[in-house]
């Protein structure tokens, strides 16, 4: 049976629609950055998405080819996961949607190392006659956070946001964007496919100790 990310780790992937803490550890993505509108359409973001699964598909159905890779396992390609930011805001300020910075992201499983995820981009780029000089092997440790389930509609996050950051202070912890740190969102829903009011998706801020 294929390993699942979301169920062996439902603490990252399948939390409470009621906030939480939580350390996330190392992982390594498949990650594509860029700017604006994630809803332009065929935009910037939408063509970072097809290079993703490209790639993640690459490595996924390599069973199928020759050219096998050590370690490999049988697997369910995880969730997309994208971190926002904008200049000189703090968290997000969704009415400026064109203004977005952001990194696409699909987590890789353990057996890719640095010279798997190049194979994979030649051999996509191979196969779909295309560059995928774009993706990049992103290593990441998130740290302390903390996140919530947000049932709904993107545009009605801001109050799953707000009860997040509220039980942040209530708990001892503050607000930590920086560096490196970012508005973090795990899609476990295909928006093409779900009504708005019941997409699911995992929001995750950056947190630390109030001194």
């Amino acid at each position: 049976m294929a390993f699942d990310y979301k169920k062996e780790y439902k603490e990252f992937y399948l939390p409470p629609k009621t906030p939480g803490i939580v350390t996330i550890p190392a992982m390594n993505f498949l990650a594509v950055r860029g700017q604006g509108d994630p809803n332009e359409e065929d935009g910037a973001y939408k063509q970072a998405l097809g290079m993703l699964y490209a790639v993640a598909f690459t490595i996924k159905m390599s069973k199928l080819g020759k050219h096998k890779l050590e370690g490999y396992f049988d697997y369910v390609v995880p969730p997309l996961e994208g971190l926002w930011w904008q200049e000189r805001v703090r968290g997000v300020d969704y009415a400026y949607k064109q203004k977005f910075q952001w990194i696409s992201l699909i987590r890789l499983p353990e057996f890719v190392t640095k010279e798997v995820f190049r194979w994979a981009v030649r051999e996509a780029g191979e196969k779909k006659q295309q560059d995928f000089s774009a993706v990049e092997f992103f290593p990441w440790e998130e740290g302390v956070c903390v996140q919530c389930m947000h049932l709904g509609a993107y545009g009605d996050e801001p109050a799953t946001v707000a009860a997040m950051e509220a039980y942040a202070r209530g708990q001892g912890y503050e607000e930590d964007f920086r560096e490196g740190r970012f508005h973090h969102e795990i899609y476990l829903s295909d928006v093409r496919r779900c009504q708005p009011e019941w997409l699911k998706t995992v929001i995750r801020h950056p947190v630390k100790r109030v001194e």
